[in-house]
């Protein structure tokens, strides 16, 4: 079913929880496109502050954004999020507003372009990211709509001139399957977001789905679930790989304190040696990925060569925050069992086990995930020095198994000798500043608000230092 008719042609946009990564990135397209936009939200962040900048319309979830279009009803575009309790999309309703889901919107977009999209349970962020970065640097201008912040371009979009739009594709609510484009990623696939997904099957069929509407496939031969379904694929499919035969694979790979290198093969051609300032073996996933993607596209290898050695990763990707008392402070967003097991694994490529202390501080993210993923959790922090554990994060579900922080903490303790578990955020700062020593390096991960304890440690640690604004 072709996505339904959305009228970019000045007709006028309204968000309901524009602050929202996804969301933000849409309005700030169209509002770069020259389009009416208005937005609300429960409490203004940087990211709506920056689309307020634009000239777009941000208020309290009040209805008086909404309001202020008299006559001119917007268009109103709501995410998963936004439940039919809300009041303001109950106010838009009964107003007559035309309603459509975040994800029709970046359907409608990405027809428009030739689109890149980039799906998978892990690894979106980084490989659009990465995609994008490397088609900037070689002058193509593209269009990028990301869900994660990039220093490339300052952001998590931005309006380009060229025909090529990169974005990421979230499969968290089933929405992916409204999505269609030239190219499709599939980084890898794996049971999360339980609170949609009964089984692995739900979410192989949704993958699946996706697949088919997209001209060309690139798969991750490394995971069992993706290669098996680019199989079965009548859509034309390449595959790459670390450990398996790919239509891209990798030779003399060296993992080191300041990144990776590896030869990168395209089938039986040696294309040459890139240097990432990346660590971790996923990371050198994603970017073969991202030389996959491009190559499709007809970027000469030397670009990608150059490029892939000044990108910088996304935000809250193994994030240096700040440093202070001669320790170092990381944010990461790893909240399912195998990304955690990824970025700690990436930690130890950077400090050899001795080198440094690795101080772990982990906030479990909604009850459905972690009531459902519970014994997965607990072997995946062997390589911190360190455990922390906090309160889960909710984000507003609820919880019927009745699964606690203290339990995950204590799933945790079977594997591992020096887990604490700190409810509260405050109580994880106290606690951080009786332990940490000079030469530690914290690595803060979760996808809830753990973060938001950074800056106050830095501000103790070390007020004056340029890092420490956070």
């Amino acid at each position: 079913m072709p996505p339904r008719a959305i009228d970019f042609s000045g007709r006028p946009f309204h968000f309901i929880g524009i602050g929202g990564i996804g969301m933000s990135a849409l309005a700030h397209i169209l509002a770069r496109r020259g389009v009416p936009v208005s937005g609300s939200d429960v409490s203004v962040n940087g990211i709506s502050a920056r689309l307020a900048s634009l000239g777009v319309r941000v208020t309290p979830q009040d209805g008086s954004a909404l309001r202020a279009w008299g006559d001119c009803l917007p268009q109103v575009i709501c995410s998963t999020a936004i439940s039919d309790s809300n009041l303001e999309y109950q106010l838009a309703q009964g107003l007559g507003c035309p309603m459509f889901h975040r994800s029709e919107v970046l359907a409608a977009l990405a027809q428009e372009y030739e689109s890149v999209l980039v799906a998978g349970t892990h690894g979106k962020t980084t490989t659009s990211s990465l995609i994008s970065h490397i088609l900037l640097e070689g002058g193509w201008d593209p269009t990028i709509i990301i869900g994660g912040e990039v220093n490339t371009w300052g952001g998590n979009a931005r309006l380009g001139q060229g025909r090529f739009l990169v974005a990421e594709a979230d499969e968290s609510d089933g929405t992916l399957v409204n999505l269609r484009g030239r190219v499709g990623v599939i980084t890898n696939i794996e049971l999360d977001h339980t609170n949609h997904f009964a089984d692995l099957a739900q979410v192989v069929a949704t993958f699946r789905t996706f697949a088919q509407h997209c001209g060309t496939m690139v798969l991750s031969a490394d995971c069992d679930t993706a290669a098996q379904l680019g199989r079965e694929l009548t859509t034309p499919v390449l595959t790459y790989g670390l450990n398996v035969p790919a239509t891209y694979t990798v030779g003399d790979v060296h993992y080191l304190p300041t990144g990776i290198t590896a030869e990168v093969w395209e089938r039986e051609c040696l294309l040459g040696t890139l240097a990432l300032p990346l660590f971790g073996e996923h990371n050198l996933q994603n970017t073969l990925a991202a030389v996959a993607v491009c190559r499709e596209l007809g970027v000469d290898f030397p670009l990608i060569q150059r490029a892939v050695t000044t990108f910088t990763g996304a935000r809250r990707r193994f994030e240096l925050r700040g440093q202070g008392g001669g320790i170092e402070f990381y944010d990461d967003y790893a909240h399912h069992p195998s990304e955690i097991r990824a970025t700690l694994n990436a930690a130890r490529q950077r400090w050899p086990q001795g080198e440094r202390r690795l101080v772990v501080v982990f906030q479990p993210h909604r009850y459905s995930r972690t009531a459902s993923l519970l014994r997965d959790f607990g072997p995946v922090f062997s390589e911190a020095d360190v455990v922390i554990t906090v309160d889960i994060y909710g984000a507003g579900e609820a919880n019927p198994t009745g699964v606690t922080g203290e339990d995950f903490a204590q799933e945790v303790r079977q594997y591992h000798p020096a887990v604490t578990y700190a409810p509260t955020l405050e109580q994880v700062e106290h606690h951080l500043r009786e332990i940490l020593q000079p030469g530690d390096a914290v690595l803060f991960l979760g996808a809830g608000n753990l973060n938001r304890v950074i800056p106050r440690l830095l501000a103790f640690y070390q007020p004056s230092d340029p890092l420490a604004v956070g």
